[in-house]
C-alpha cells in the first residue's frame, strides 16, 4: 500500500505547485505515495505562513495526523519541513525523510520489487528439488554478476542445511542458506515482504477530552456533558456557543479525562430549553482557550518550540481567575518574544507563561514569530548623464 500525503490550508497557486512537485517527485520514487484528501491522509501538507497555518497545525495535531510544515522559515513546529520555495528535488527529500518515519526503505524497495511478467511470457517451469535455479536476468544499466560457483546439493525440506553438512563431516555451513517460500518463486516472496513493510506502523489511537474535541471541531448540534465534579455543560456546537458556570474553574472535571462521542448527550429544544433557562450564552472559543491552558500541564504543548518567539496578534480577553495574565499580555504586546523573556518581563513563573500562550495559539490569538526574510535592494537607477560620463 502507498503512503498516503494530503494537502491543506493553501492558496489554489500553491497547491497546484505543491501537486505539480509531487507527480515529479513521486515518479522518481517509483509511484510508492499517493495523493489523497487530507481525511484519509497519513501526512499532511499545510502551509504554515498562512493565515491558517498555526490553527490548522493544531486541528491536525488533535486529530493525530504527522503534519509536514511548507514554510520559509529555518524551522517548524510541524513534525517535518519542506522549505519554501521548493521544487521537485525538496519534494523529494521530504518524501523521502516522510518514508523514513514510516519505516520504508525506499532504496531497498526499488532493488526487490519485480516487475510485472507480460502477457506472452511462458509460465515459470518446475524445477527438479536439486536442480539449480536459473539466474535472474541483470537490471538494465547495471554489469552483469559474476559467475556464481556451482551450489552444493540442497539436503530435504525435512532436514536443515546446517545438519547436512555435519553429517558429511564438513563443519557447520560457513553463511546462512536462504530458503524460498514453498510454493512462491524467490520475487514474489520479496515482494510480499517488501509490500508488508510499506504499510505504516499502527498508530496507537491517542484518548482525546474536550480539548482535542473542541479543537477538531467535530461535535454537532445541541449537546449536553455530564461529569463527576462539574456542573452540566451544555454545548450548541452549531452556533458555537456554550451555557454553563460563569467562572472556568468550576469546569475542571470536564477536561481531566478522556471523553467518547457518547459522553456527549443530544437534547432536543424542550431539554435544551429546560436546562438553560434564564443563563447566558457565552463563545466556544472561550473552553477552547481553558482547554489549551490546561492541556500542557506548564509545558508548551507538542509542536510548540521553547527557544522560539511567540507573539499575540490581538489583545486577548483576559478573564479574572487568572489575575497575572493581565501582565503576561502586556508583555507580549510589546513584541515577539521567547516565554523565558516573556517570563522576565512579566514577573510571571515560566509554567504560567507557557499555559497562557498554548491557550491563544489555540484560539489564533498569537502566533509563532517567523522572521521576515531580508528584502532585496533594486540595482540603481542608471541617468541619461551618468552614460556620458562612463564614456
Amino acid at each position: 500500500m502507498a503512503l498516503t500525503v494530503g494537502l491543506t490550508s493553501m492558496d489554489k497557486a500553491t497547491e497546484t505547485a505543491l501537486r505539480a512537485a509531487f507527480d515529479a517527485a513521486n515518479s522518481e520514487l517509483q509511484g510508492h505515495f499517493r495523493l489523497v484528501d487530507e481525511t484519509a491522509a497519513h501526512y499532511v501538507v499545510i502551509d504554515m505562513d498562512s493565515m491558517y497555518g498555526p490553527m490548522g497545525w493544531l486541528r491536525l495535531h488533535a486529530a493525530g495526523k504527522q503534519v509536514i510544515g511548507l514554510t520559509s522559515a529555518p524551522r517548524t513546529q510541524a513534525d517535518f519541513r519542506l522549505g519554501r520555495p521548493f521544487d521537485t528535488v525538496a519534494m523529494i527529500g521530504m518524501l523521502r525523510d516522510v518514508a523514513a518515519h514510516a519505516g520504508v526503505d525506499l532504496a531497498a524497495l526499488a532493488e526487490t520489487v519485480p516487475t510485472a511478467p507480460a502477457a506472452g511470457d511462458a509460465a515459470p517451469v518446475a524445477q527438479a528439488p536439486g536442480a539449480a535455479a536459473a539466474p535472474a536476468p541483470p537490471l538494465a544499466g547495471t554489469a552483469p554478476p559474476a559467475p556464481a560457483p556451482s551450489p552444493a546439493p540442497t539436503p530435504p525440506p525435512s532436514q536443515p542445511a546446517n545438519d547436512a553438512a555435519d553429517a558429511e563431516g564438513q563443519g557447520p555451513a560457513s553463511a546462512p542458506v536462504e530458503t524460498a517460500t514453498p510454493g512462491v518463486p524467490a520475487p514474489e516472496a520479496a515482494a510480499a515482504t517488501v509490500v508488508a513493510r510499506l504499510e505504516p506502523a499502527a498508530e496507537t489511537p491517542r484518548e482525546r477530552g474536550l480539548f482535542d474535541w473542541l479543537l477538531a471541531n467535530e461535535l454537532r448540534g445541541r449537546l449536553r456533558l455530564q461529569r463527576a465534579g462539574s456542573p452540566a455543560l451544555w454545548i450548541d456546537a452549531d452556533a458555537q456557543t456554550y451555557i454553563g458556570p460563569a467562572q472556568l474553574k468550576p469546569l475542571d472535571a470536564c477536561f481531566a479525562g478522556p471523553l467518547e462521542r457518547d459522553d456527549f448527550e443530544a437534547v432536543d429544544e424542550a431539554a435544551w430549553n429546560a436546562g438553560t433557562a434564564g443563563s447566558e450564552a457565552r463563545p466556544l472559543s472561550r473552553l477552547t482557550w481553558y482547554g489549551g491552558l490546561l492541556a500542557g500541564h506548564g509545558s508548551l504543548l507538542p509542536g510548540s518550540e521553547p527557544d522560539a518567539r511567540y507573539q499575540l496578534l490581538k489583545w486577548p480577553q483576559t478573564e479574572r481567575e487568572f489575575p497575572r495574565h493581565f501582565r503576561i499580555a502586556t508583555a507580549m504586546m510589546k513584541g515577539p518574544a521567547t516565554i523565558a523573556e516573556i517570563a522576565e518581563a512579566s514577573g510571571t513563573p515560566l509554567s504560567e507563561v507557557a499555559d497562557f500562550v498554548n491557550a491563544n495559539l489555540a484560539t489564533g490569538f498569537a502566533e509563532p514569530w517567523v522572521e521576515p526574510q531580508p528584502e532585496v535592494a533594486p540595482p540603481p537607477r542608471q541617468g541619461l548623464f551618468s552614460r556620458f560620463i562612463r564614456k
